[in-house]
């Protein structure tokens, strides 16, 4: 046999040739002949609305810089030029829509749109819904629709009177409220859910218009893990600088009839994967071997994955039978051999693994107690050692669980935490959360095991700030002006969770930075991650004063330009509380921003750092900048002794012991002749 040759052939024969060591075979080694019917049963839908004239591609093209670049005097003005966009875009719309490049438009326009020019793109978009919902750009126009939309019904539904002059001649009388043109884009779409579940771009659209009829925050676009897009999908977001609104990361008010239409959808698809089967607990019974395999495939697809994960989060709302989940699994306290294999597959499948873990945390504790007391109690640190798959799991079950259980699998990791830390730093996190939820259970273990990997004590070497920041081999100090990685950002949070739950890993960060150079040191204020590190160990009451001194000996050193970087501005400010009853540090800081008074309130961040030392005070008024100070310092430390009050002086004495008093000030001396 010829050699497999790639990373992807490579990876797919390691999966095919896979076999999990407690659930006997693969579980797609078990799954149900194909019976002829494909998962995306349903006819894609035409998306080709023809193409746009090089004229009217110019002029939209040069709308879109316009819109993009945002130079607009004023609010007027912008509306005017978006109702002459919209003007010239009638009867093209779904051309725009479809167009790789028009398609931008059409999201800035909808962003920027007021209530009627909102209603004027829907009513444009009628009967096409589904289609443009199927096309790789017009998906992403309708996605901002619904968005925008969600919020023009809480808004209507907030004012009752607010549609009554919202539309205007042919169009009010057909539509009145945005609500009823939501419910007309469900009746739409309702016939083809089953086939958008799977499918490649109408699966985002179907998933955004789950989360507006059941009431859930509509997460930003430009987020890591954000539900509504994909990765590919979100670096494009990025790229073509259209940034969220105001109705992204928030919740909307809906009307109950979007209660009723979720049901209604989501019974429909349910029927749809189990021939004709209702929803129901006296219906579980019913359905088909063949049919629960049939949509356990989809819970490991990576495209139909994640619009089961959201319906089983969702419809507890109103069905208290959670039919969905067991579609996916039993209900019986005994194990099942086919619900075993597929649990199985789940904890060793990069998307499946995924699966349960986002189930896991949105379902019934009894359904998880059930799972986890069957197939995964007795296993616990076998499945630890699954870094990417089964771990991930590990930690959603600590975060659900009862604290009992959660004693119980940290039982079996704490031991091996410090192998685990490897591969899956994640854990220690978790582990470090769960251990002060159950009231500090295991603390000693924990903090041992955290020791031994990042700060041994038989080392010589150790350096924390190399084994958890991996520091030598980092961005820091490149002068290239790269982002911090995903991974440093990672392990920079990481550290920060060490340095809160324990001195002892706060003292271990600052050795570790005392003992590099001083110009390496002070290269972590200027960077994006690292930074966040160094004003994390800045806590007065936390640190001796000696190492606080030593820390201040290398910071001072370069005070000014700190205060006016982005990053070093936020140390300097946490140094107003960090040089509490040190007094000469304290002034030295102030005495050497305000020599250079013109560099610091030439800068944005210098300037906020001039206000928070309340350096006006102390160039004017010395004395009342003490007061603030010696405030500050009773403040933290209350056995500090307050500053004296200022007295006059006392009268000089005569040789012959008789008061002299000063001869009273006169001024007219030294005026010009």
């Amino acid at each position: 046999m010829a050699r497999v040759r790639g990373r992807k052939a490579i990876q797919k024969q390691k999966k095919d040739e896979f076999h999990p060591e407690d659930g006997g075979d693969d579980y797609k080694h078990q799954q149900m002949p194909d019976d002829g019917e494909n998962a995306n049963d349903g006819v894609t839908p035409n998306t080709f609305f023809g193409v746009l004239d090089s004229s009217e591609l110019d002029y939209f093209k040069k709308a879109e810089s316009t819109l993009a670049i945002d130079a607009f005097e004023n609010p007027d003005e912008k509306y005017q030029f978006i109702n002459s966009v919209i003007e010239e875009s009638k009867g093209k719309e779904l051309k725009l829509a479809t167009s790789q490049i028009c398609s931008k438009l059409m999201e800035r326009i909808i962003m920027e749109s007021d209530e009627t020019q909102l209603k004027g793109i829907f009513k444009a978009l009628n009967g096409f819904y589904f289609n443009i919902a199927c096309h790789k750009y017009s998906s992403h126009v309708l996605e901002t629709l619904l968005v925008r939309g969600a919020a023009q019904v809480e808004k209507e539904l907030l004012t009752p009177d607010f549609a009554d002059g919202s539309g205007e001649g042919e169009y009010e009388e057909e539509f009145v409220t945005m609500e009823s043109l939501f419910l007309f884009l469900i009746n739409e779409l309702q016939p083809n859910l089953k086939f958008m579940v799977n499918h490649q771009y109408a699966s985002h659209v179907l998933r955004v218009l789950i989360l507006v009829l059941s009431s859930k925050t509509l997460p930003s676009t430009w987020e890591n893990r954000s539900t509504l897009r994909s990765k590919k999908s979100k670096i494009a977001r990025k790229m073509i600088e259209i940034k969220d609104n105001d109705n992204y990361n928030r919740v909307f008010k809906t009307p109950d009839s979007f209660k009723v239409s979720l049901r209604s959808m989501l019974s429909e698809i349910y029927t749809g994967f189990t021939h004709g089967v209702p929803q129901g607990a006296q219906h579980f019974s019913e359905v088909s071997i063949a049919d629960i395999m049939k949509f356990r495939e989809v819970c490991v697809d990576k495209i139909g994955s994640p619009v089961v994960q959201l319906i089983i989060q969702v419809e507890g709302i109103f069905d208290r039978d959670r039919s969905f989940w067991h579609l996916v699994f039993c209900n019986s306290e005994e194990k099942d051999p086919k619900e075993e294999s597929f649990v199985e597959y789940l904890l060793s499948d990069a998307v499946g693994s995924h699966f349960l873990q986002n189930v896991l945390s949105s379902t019934r504790l009894k359904y998880v107690e059930r799972l986890y007391r069957l197939y995964i109690k007795d296993r616990i640190a076998k499945l630890a050692k699954r870094d990417t798959t089964a771990a991930f799991v590990l930690q959603a079950l600590l975060k659900v669980m009862k604290p009992n259980e959660v004693k119980e699998i940290m039982t079996d990791l704490v031991p091996d935490l410090s192998v685990l830390l490897n591969s899956n730093m994640d854990f220690g996190t978790e582990i470090i959360d769960a251990s002060i939820r159950t009231d500090n259970y295991l603390r000693e273990e924990i903090i041992e095991q955290l020791l031994k990997k990042y700060y041994p004590r038989e080392s010589s070497d150790k350096n924390i700030l190399e084994s958890c920041l991996l520091l030598s081999s980092s961005t820091l100090g490149n002068t290239r002006d790269d982002w911090p990685t995903a991974e440093e950002r990672r392990r920079s949070l990481f550290l920060e969770k060490l340095i809160d739950y324990d001195d002892c890993f706060l003292n271990s960060t600052i050795d570790s930075m005392l003992s590099l150079p001083a110009e390496r040191l002070l290269q972590m204020p200027y960077h994006g991650v690292f930074s966040h590190v160094v004003e994390h160990v800045l806590q007065v009451k936390r640190v001796e004063i000696i190492k606080r001194k030593l820390l201040l000996n290398v910071l001072c050193t370069d005070i000014v330009n700190m205060s006016c970087n982005a990053y070093g501005s936020h140390i300097v400010d946490k140094l107003w509380v960090f040089t509490a009853k040190l007094a000469m540090y304290k002034e030295r800081i102030a005495t050497a921003l305000c020599a250079e008074s013109v560099k610091v309130k030439n800068s944005v961040y210098g300037r906020q750092v001039w206000k928070n030392w309340s350096l006006e005070l102390f160039v004017r008024k010395r004395y009342d900048w003490k007061r603030i100070v010696k405030e500050q310092e009773l403040e933290l430390f209350p056995d500090a002794k307050p500053l004296q009050p200022k007295n006059p002086k006392r009268p000089r004495e005569n040789a012959n012991g008789s008061d002299q008093q000063r001869a009273p000030f006169n001024k007219n001396k030294f005026q010009k002749r």
